[in-house]
Formats: C-alpha cells, sequence, structure tokens
C-alpha cells in the first residue's frame, strides 16, 4: 500500500531589510555600498513583491500607495543633471497595498494614488534589482506618531514575510545633514556618529527592541546622530516586522560624509 504524500513544505520566511541610503547620487556611482547592494540582491529569495518604508515619505497618517505604475520622483535639488534622467520603473501593486491596509487595522491606513517611489527606495532597488521586474508598493511614515507605534506597525506587517514579500526599510542609522564633514564623502566618522551606530548594533545583537526605541535616551548623541527622526523610523519598521527571534547580520557597514552611517541590517 503506498504511503501518505508528505504534505509541501511551505517557503521559508523572507528576510527583513534595512538599508542606509546615504546621498541619491549613490543610485549613479560604482562603490562598495552599490556593490554590496548589488551582491544582496542576488544573495535573497526571489521575493513576490516589495513593500519599502522610505524616509522620504512623511505624511499625517499612514498610507500605502496603490498605483498600478509608480512614478519615479526626484525627491532632491542640487544634484548632477543625470540623476534626474534616471528611471526605475518597477510595477506597482494595489493588491499588496490593499493587503497591508487590511493588516494595519485598527490603524487606519488610505490607499494613496498620488505618490510614487522616492530615492529612499529606487536609489537602493536600482543596484539590488537593476532590471525592475518586481512590484514595489511603499508605506509611508506617519511623521506625528512616536517610536513605538512605527515599531508596533512593523510587527503588524510580519505576516507578509510569510507570503514571499520583501519588507524593507530604507533610511540611515545616523543621518545628519546639518553636519557633512568637509571632508567629503570619504572623510572620517564623528565620534558621536560611531558610538550611536555601535550602540544600535549593540542593541540588535543583544535584542533589545526597546533599548533601540528609546533611542533618544542618548541624550546629546542621539540629538546629533538623528536631529529629527524620519530616517530613524524606517529601521523600527524592519525591527517590528523582524520580531526578536530573528537572526541579525549586515550586508554592509559604513559611513558617508562623516555624519551618515550607511549600515545594512539583515533579519532572517
Amino acid at each position: 500500500m503506498a504511503g501518505k504524500k508528505a504534505a509541501p513544505r511551505a517557503a521559508p520566511a523572507m528576510p527583513v531589510l534595512f538599508i542606509g541610503h546615504g546621498s541619491p547620487e549613490n543610485a549613479l556611482l560604482d562603490n562598495p555600498f552599490t556593490r554590496a547592494m548589488s551582491r544582496l540582491g542576488k544573495e535573497l529569495p526571489r521575493p513576490r513583491a516589495i513593500l519599502c518604508i522610505s524616509a522620504h515619505w512623511l505624511t499625517e497618517g499612514t498610507a500605502a500607495a496603490a498605483t498600478a505604475a509608480p512614478k519615479t520622483i526626484y525627491d532632491f535639488y542640487g544634484f548632477p543633471p543625470p540623476l534626474y534622467t534616471v528611471k526605475y520603473p518597477a510595477p506597482g501593486s494595489p493588491e499588496l497595498a490593499a493587503r497591508v491596509q487590511r493588516l494595519l487595522k485598527p490603524i487606519p491606513a488610505g490607499l494613496d494614488s498620488s505618490w510614487g517611489l522616492d530615492h529612499g527606495t529606487w536609489s537602493v532597488l536600482r543596484h539590488m534589482y537593476p532590471c525592475a521586474d518586481v512590484p514595489v508598493v511603499q508605506l509611508s511614515i506617519d511623521f506625528y506618531k512616536p517610536a513605538q507605534h512605527h515599531y508596533g506597525i512593523g510587527k503588524k506587517l510580519a505576516p507578509l514575510r510569510e507570503e514571499g514579500i520583501l519588507i524593507i526599510g530604507s533610511g540611515n542609522m545616523v543621518h545628519n545633514l546639518r553636519a557633512l564633514s568637509p571632508g567629503g564623502r570619504d572623510a572620517a566618522p564623528f565620534d558621536w556618529a560611531k558610538q550611536f551606530d555601535a550602540f544600535i548594533k549593540d542593541s540588535l545583537e543583544k535584542k533589545d527592541h526597546a533599548a533601540i526605541a528609546d533611542y533618544q535616551s542618548l541624550g546629546q548623541v542621539a540629538a546629533l546622530a538623528h536631529p529629527t527622526p524620519d530616517h530613524f523610523y524606517p529601521l523600527l519598521y524592519a525591527m517590528g516586522a523582524a520580531g526578536k527571534e530573528s537572526g541579525v547580520s549586515y550586508p554592509y557597514e559604513g559611513y558617508e560624509y562623516g555624519s551618515l552611517s550607511m549600515r545594512a541590517v539583515r533579519f532572517d
């Protein structure tokens, strides 16, 4: 008598990423960071779609971009003209946007038809998925909510990992544009930048998510690392979606202009 067929194995949960995206110019550059992003795209399981929480879409309330063909947004000024000709024509996914809306209940989330892909998304994905053939949806950051709110939204997004969705938080572990070093892109990092970056890395490895959400307890170091929290909040979404049981690794570690930590975090 033939034995029963084994049930098909469920696909492993997708990793979750936090990417320090740095200058928009990275979209066009060949450097250690962009090469690391290219390798990462090849190493990851192929996602069914990507949900990106970018530091550059700040709203009152929460919204998911629900367009089928998101536009490339140039949300910066004063950069070389070639940067404004870059296109990243990835398809959107209204279905994923609606799924996110359902997952976030009872937190209200709108479906937005005006946004596209800002440089926090396309400058990174251009290296990870250069063919722009993976659907991408952005989720906005409610700038008026505290850190725990963003971490909580990340936790609500966790089921997407089992559905083949790659969740990416795109910001910077340290981000102070007011303190850019006159030494340029390759300048040595400031001591306060190294101190804050090391604190986050140590807390991630200890799985002390509460300490990270309470980052402002570092006082002046935190104030220098993040004069405003927009580039920090995407880390909280990634942490929440990954959960405390996920392993942590770093596809890239480095600095730009002395005051930007480019650390990337992979949660598996």
